[in-house]
């Protein structure tokens, strides 16, 4: 059996069911153990493979001396348990990712349900410079691994104590930058072997890379996706998000359109709403009539004040102001005032103020 060295150990929760059924045909052993195997992962989620108590001494050294259960560490957690909490792990190399629970008695997307929402991470970091946003102040370090995403889901279960119901690739980093690492996660976390979310209720979101998502309205699964427009013209989206300069709008929707007619589901478009940036009403009226184009909901967003940025967030009053105009419109539109505003709810910015602990050599105050 071919052993590798204990810093270059595979997370268990990186295989699909049938990777580990290779594995356990390599090894001699029979193919019911991997429903053995799996059932301990990811339903009884056990620390140690010494807890796989139905498994052969033998089988459970080889799994200890191959693979690991779990390695990221939590560094911070904030906010109470019936508010928004923000968690901040360690991965195996010593980066930083957030994750942020939404609890269900909290609206999400503007609707009040029972979903227990978790918004995930998908990279160290973001390479995309919107220019709003926290994620990519300290630039881009590397894409998370399907098991570091997958792990953010059992982490966040274990901690809370709650079942986690939604899934959203909200967090830090460009979810379709990491494409294949993402649709290995989702697959592990759809399958009913696996976490076992269904996938109506996984929402990919993006800044607007429209070859990759085209490429996922080919993928099997039902998943949901929300597109972070934030412009509703090429000449605001330009001025905040670069991504912009290379699939404007109209090639944009043109990929927009593809996903519609592949999918049949509705398509979100989150909107931040940021003071004398992107929220004159013309841009409301604009916004609507290119919503209608693709049937898409509109989720605004008052903007979530971030350390070193010079972005505000508008009155409530023109944050209302906004949302009648689409409304008016005939546009399906929602209006969430986050609860996180006070626990550093802006994506990335928990991350830059730890590791700023972490590099400034002067004293800390109590």
């Amino acid at each position: 059996m071919l052993m590798t060295e204990p810093y270059r150990k595979i997370p268990i929760t990186q295989l699909s069911r049938a990777e580990l059924e290779a594995v356990l045909v390599e090894w001699g052993e029979r193919p019911f153990r991997v429903k053995q195997i799996l059932k301990w992962v990811y339903e009884k989620r056990i620390e140690s493979f010494e807890e796989m108590t139905d498994l052969d001494p033998s089988l459970r050294e080889a799994l200890a001396a191959n693979y690991s259960l779990g390695e990221m560490e939590l560094v911070r957690r904030q906010g109470s348990e019936d508010t928004t909490q923000k968690l901040l792990f360690r991965l195996s190399d010593k980066r930083l990712i957030e994750c942020v629970l939404i609890p269900a008695s909290i609206a999400f997307d503007g609707e009040r349900s029972d979903r227990q929402t978790l918004c995930v991470s998908s990279q160290v970091g973001c390479a995309y410079d919107c220019k709003f946003c926290a994620s990519g102040l300290a630039g881009f370090t590397r894409n998370l691994t399907s098991s570091e995403i997958v792990e953010q889901v059992m982490q966040t279960e274990a901690l809370s104590g709650k079942r986690v119901n939604n899934l959203v690739f909200m967090g830090m980093g460009e979810p379709l930058a990491n494409l294949t690492n993402l649709l290995r996660a989702t697959e592990i976390i759809n399958e009913p072997w696996g976490i076992g979310i269904g996938a109506r209720h996984l929402t990919v979101s993006t800044s607007g890379l429209a070859p990759q998502i085209m490429k996922l309205a080919d993928q099997p699964l039902q998943l949901r996706l929300a597109v972070s427009l934030h412009g509703a013209t090429d000449e605001v989206r330009d001025r905040i998000m670069p991504v912009n300069r290379k699939y404007p709008l109209e090639r944009l929707f043109e990929a927009l359109r593809y996903y519609r007619e592949k999918k049949k589901q509705r398509i979100t478009f989150e909107y931040i709403l940021i003071e004398d940036v992107n929220d004159a009403l013309e841009q409301a009226r604009v916004l609507a009539e290119r919503a209608k184009l693709v049937n898409a909901k509109v989720n605004l967003i008052p903007y979530n004040t971030v350390d070193g940025l010079p972005w505000k967030r508008p009155s409530e009053a023109h944050q209302d102001a906004f949302l009648a105009v689409l409304k008016k419109a005939g546009c399906v539109a929602t209006l969430r005032r986050e609860k996180g505003h006070d626990i550093e709810a802006a994506c990335g910015q928990l991350r830059l103020r730890e590791e700023a602990k972490l590099t400034d050599p002067s004293p800390q105050s109590s």
